[in-house]
This record gives C-alpha cells, structure tokens and sequence, in this order.
C-alpha cells in the first residue's frame, strides 16, 4: 500500500462512508489528495483505468457523503471511474489487490460488495438499470434515492437515451449525474458532444441572463412580473443558452453545469436533488486525470494503461518484444488504403485502441468515429457498402456483442461486403469477464454467409485483411490482444478456405485455430524433444468456411486429434470442426479431445496466469498431448 496509518493520514481512518459525515473543507481536500495518491501507485503497479478515476474523486466523495450507499442505489456507468469508490466503501485494505487474480474487480461487480448495486463494464447502461430499481423501489414502497453516475462519452449510446426517454416520460424519482470531462477513451465527437461542450460555459448563461434581467428589472410596471415568469416557465433563459433545453425536453428537471471538483458545491445540489419527486439530471464538469499531470496532458493514453513509472509517467518497457497485433491491423490497412480509395475505416469511440489513429490522421475524409455506438457503427458501414465503398469496421470482440442484430440483419441478410476487425479477441487479462472476447465465433459462427478468419501473426493479419476486403461479402477478422514476432510476408499463401499444414506428422494430429496456433507449435516441439514421435500440427486460419478438404484428410490419416481454439467451446471453432466430422461419418473411429474456453465468465487476472490455468498454454497443451499418447 502507498499510505500508511499515520496520524496524519486520512484515508487510513475512512473504514466505511459515514466516516466522511464529520470532516472539515479542508480534510476533505487532503482526503482527495490522498486518495490520488493511492490510486496512481496502485495503478502503476497493476495497471488500470487511470485518468477515468483520477478525475471523479471529488465527485465520489461528494456522493458517499450526501447519500446513503447502504440504502441508496448508485449505479456506475461502465464502472471504470470507480476505484475512489472501491477505497472509500470498505475495500481500502484490499485495493492493492486491483485487477489481480482472485483480487478485487476494475469494475463495479456486485459479488464483490453490497454497495455495487449493479455490475458492469461496457458502456450507457446505467440509467435503463437505474429506472429499473427505482421502480421495484415504488412497488415495494420504499424510499431510498436511485442514482446513475454516466459520463458524456455514454449519453452518446442509444441506450442511454432510451433510458432517458421513458424515465422523464414515467417521471419516478431518478437522479441522473452527467460526468462531463470531454471524454470516453479519445475525443468524443458528435452533435451531442458539441451541446456538452465547454463552449455552452455556465459563465455564458449566466451572463446573458443577469444582462437580460437587468435590463427587465429597470422597465417600470411590467418587468419584475416578466422576470418572475422567466423563473417558472420550461422556455427559460437556464434552458435556451445550457444543455438544459436538450434534458429538460426529455422530461428531466436539469441543474447544472456545476464544477465537479467543489465537494461543497456538489453536496449542496445533491441534497437539493434528494427532495426533488421528479427525475433530475445534474451536469457535473471534471477533468479527466485530474491531479496527475502525465494523465492531465494525455488522458486518452491513461485512459487504461499498464505498469508505468509514477513520478514520470513513463510506461514500463518491454524488452525485444514485436509489435502489437493491432499496430499490424493498423499498418496493413494504412498500406491497403494508399492503393484503393475506395477504403474506409470506421471505429466506436477508440481510434487508438483499435489501432485506426494512423489512418485518422493520414485519411480524415475516410475515417469515422462514430462514438460508443457499435450498432450505428456496424449498419452505416452496411449503407456505404451497398454504394461500392470498402468499409472496415474495428472494434473490439467484446463490444461487438452489442451490434449482434445489425451484423445478422444488416449486413449478412444482404450479402454486403463489410469487413469486421475484432480486435482483443480471446482473453484480455486484467479487465476481466466483461472485457474478454470470449464468444465472437460462437455468435457469428452460425450466421449465414459471413466468413470469420483469425490470423496467428502479423502477416496473416496483412494477409487475410487484404483478402477479406477482395472477397465480396461479409466477413469478420478476430485476433488478439498483445504482440506478435512475425509481420513479414507469410511462408504459405493464403487461399481463401484453405489452412496451413505447419507440419506432417503421423497418429496425433493438433488442429489448431488463430494465437492457439504458436503455443500448439511450442507444446509439439517439446513433445517431440522426449518422444520419438512426430506429430502434425495444422492451422485452420479459416473458421467459417472450414477448410473441409484438408480437415477430411487429417481425419482420414490420423486416430487422434486435438482440436484448439481461444473461444469459448460451445458453439466455437472446435464445435465446427466436430459438426463437420460427425455429419461426414468420420467422427466414429477417431480420439477427439478439445481445448477451449470454458462454459463459465472468466475472471480477471494476468493473460497468461489464465491460459495456464485454462490449459491453454503451451504447457496445457502439452499435457494434453501427453495423455493423448496415454493408452
């Protein structure tokens, strides 16, 4: 732990959130001081979501002292911003514990605490799950608050506006707190944005209508009745020249913008919304890694990063390590693009983080950022396809998920020639069950006419992109997270449908899909150090369509196979595999064993404690290989 329980420490001594109820302005400031502190040396050494925390410590402070978490609601949007809240609600003894396996969540996860009212880890789900308690609130006649905490960069989701839609139109008791800091991950864009920008400053609302009201209070008769009016009415000046108009329209009763870095301020209005019994919206302005000057002046980079050195900033170095399978992604479709001009990227809300920042800057007319809407993402794609452009879709395995329908709908039904790069497919590590990219093949798989690929290095990656942009129809590319050695040109050419024999072997055959590939290729290589025995190791690259051909004759000339894939195993790449041998009648004679992801949310930890605690190392696959070999 960075602090200690010295007197003169105060963090120390806030065991639970009553303990706030008694302390000065001052103590309050140095609270929040401390609780920076905390978070930055823990984060350097476990990494994490930074800047996103760093910048609603005052905010959280304000919250636990205003509200009751035992009995209030609080519902954090994402969850990312929440490790003030993780210390100051009974976890400060095991916050060194953050993102380890078997530690505490980076994310809010109500098996971990009570005061996590809902879990989550994606984006703009707060206020639908917000409305949902405060009506089993009204039902069962209680009386507690309902809060949601979301930040600017989620009000942009669909979602979030549906939530927003039916609760000013129910009118039950919500207090909605607006996190406004200009940011999700990179720059928010957007119409809506622009409306929460810092250009509608309070001090311009504010000063047009002190003008205004001068004006009227020196016309006689009539203008203290005007003003008076002004006060009451929806139309008033507060919603005209403030965001208001926008939250007021959906039935919301808006105060704000108000500093979000003012405890007093804060708890003033909170209290003030408590009495209110109509929903509320409260626009609350922080900075984003507030208190940090490296996130301060590079909040996208400390969005989530790793190990870094705290009084630097400087991330930790990683010794003759390759480039990353997103900066390949993103090089060879730099590369691709230069040639055709009818290439355009479209990204939600992460250009860095999908590896599209290149691209931004070296092709503004065709990039897209569409914000944190993958679905609009997905069937605006669908609309420039079906006008002879190439768009390319990144975003990653897990956010996927939520485009599912406009994939199947949108894109498939028509036949359009989409391309769909997932990135941080498979396990991710630290962030855990909501992050991992778990089941894109399992919900894509069975979709009619789309082609799914997962490359096992960079130049497959440049390889298949090229491919999947030639081939005419939908198709999705996964691959993982972290980095590769090979980005050169590949050793076998890709033919669309066809796998690569890596090596003919005889008895066992490794079928092996994307980064299961290299560890299949470690686990064979050691087998074959203390056995006299070579065995076959085979990469499908292809999940859909299956390389059938190839699969039949490995089937036909081997009695064992072992099938490998960074999915979970229901309904994923083995699953195929298994389908097509069973149909075919070669299934009968064979010993089949299957490594894959399991039929459970795996939980946060390091990527390779993980694999290894899966088998999905090379080690796991080496054991398998064992007793596959076992009479």
């Amino acid at each position: 732990m960075a602090l200690k329980a010295f007197p003169q420490h105060l963090l120390p001594k806030i065991n639970r959130p009553s303990d706030l109820a008694g302390l000065s302005s001052d103590e309050l400031a140095k609270l929040a001081a401390e609780i920076r502190e905390e978070i930055i040396f823990v984060v350097s050494q476990n990494g994490g979501h930074l800047a996103p925390s760093l910048g609603v410590v005052e905010l959280t402070i304000a919250l636990l002292k205003t509200f009751n978490p035992r009995q209030d609601k609080m519902i954090w949007d994402v969850g990312h911003q929440t490790y003030a809240y993780k210390l100051l609600t009974g976890r400060r003894d095991s916050f060194h514990t953050l993102r380890k396996h078997n530690g505490i969540c980076g994310f809010p996860k109500r098996d971990e605490s009570p005061f996590d009212h809902f879990g989550t880890g994606h984006s703009s789900t707060s206020i639908s799950a917000a409305l949902g308690m405060a009506m089993a609130r009204d039902l069962k006649g209680e009386k507690h608050h309902v809060l949601a905490i979301i930040g600017d960069g989620s009000m942009t989701a669909g979602i979030a506006f549906e939530g927003l839609n039916q609760a000013g139109h129910e009118g039950r008791r919500l207090i909605v707190i607006l996190n406004d800091n200009e940011m999700s991950i990179s720059k928010n864009v957007g119409a809506l944005s622009l409306l929460l920008s810092r250009g509608l400053s309070t001090k311009l609302a504010r000063r047009t209508m002190s003008e205004v009201e001068n004006f009227l209070s020196s016309v006689p008769g009539i203008g203290e009745n005007i003003i008076s009016i002004l006060h009451r009415s929806q139309s008033s000046l507060k919603t005209f020249f403030t965001p208001g108009m926008l939250f007021e329209a959906l039935g919301f009763d808006y105060v704000g913008p108000v500093d979000g870095h003012d405890v007093e301020k804060m708890c003033e209005i909170f209290s003030m919304a408590k009495a209110a019994d109509a929903p509320v919206l409260i626009h609350v302005l922080t900075k984003k890694g507030k208190g940090y000057e490296p996130a301060e002046n590079n909040p996208t980079r400390f969005h989530g990063v790793g190990r870094f050195e705290p009084k630097t900033g400087e991330s930790e170095k990683i010794a003759g390590a390759g480039p990353t399978y997103t900066e390949c992604f993103g090089n060879a479709l730099l590369e691709l693009a230069e040639k055709d001009k009818r290439i355009v990227a479209i990204t939600a809300a992460m250009p860095g983080g999908t590896g599209l920042d290149k691209f931004a800057e070296r092709f503004p007319d065709r990039y897209v950022d569409v914000g944190i809407c993958e679905q609009h993402a997905v069937t605006f794609a669908g609309g420039l396809a079906t006008q002879g452009i190439k768009p390319v879709v990144a975003i990653y395995s897990t956010f996927m998920q939520r485009a599912y329908d406009q994939v199947l709908h949108d894109i498939c039904i028509q036949g359009l020639p989409v391309v769909l790069c997932l990135d941080r497919a498979g396990l991710v590590g630290e962030d855990g069950a909501t992050h991992h990219g778990a089941f894109d093949l399992s919900f894509l798989r069975h979709i009619p006419g789309i082609s799914i690929l997962a490359p096992r290095n960079g130049a497959e990656i440049k390889a298949m992109l090229a491919a999947a942009l030639e081939h005419g129809g939908p198709v999705a590319l996964r691959y993982p997270r972290g980095r590769t050695q090979e980005v050169g040109e590949l050793a076998v050419p890709l033919e669309w449908g066809k796998g690569e024999l890596i090596q003919q072997g005889e008895e066992i055959a490794v079928i092996a899909v994307g980064s299961t590939v290299n560890f299949a290729n470690e686990a064979v290589r050691a087998f074959e150090n203390t056995h006299n025995q070579k065995i076959t190791l085979f990469s499908s690259r292809f999940v859909k369509p299956l390389p059938y051909e190839q699969i039949r004759q490995l089937a036909q000339t081997h009695s064992r196979l072992l099938l490998l894939e960074e999915n979970t195993l229901a309904g994923g790449f083995s699953g195929a595999v298994l389908e097509y041998l069973t149909d075919e009648g070669l299934a009968e004679n064979l010993v089949i064993r299957r490594l894959g992801l399991p039929d459970c949310f795996v939980q946060h930890g390091s990527t390779s404690l993980l694999l290894n605690e899966l088998h999905l190392d090379a080690t796991g696959i080496l054991a398998e290989l064992e007793q596959l070999t076992t009479p």
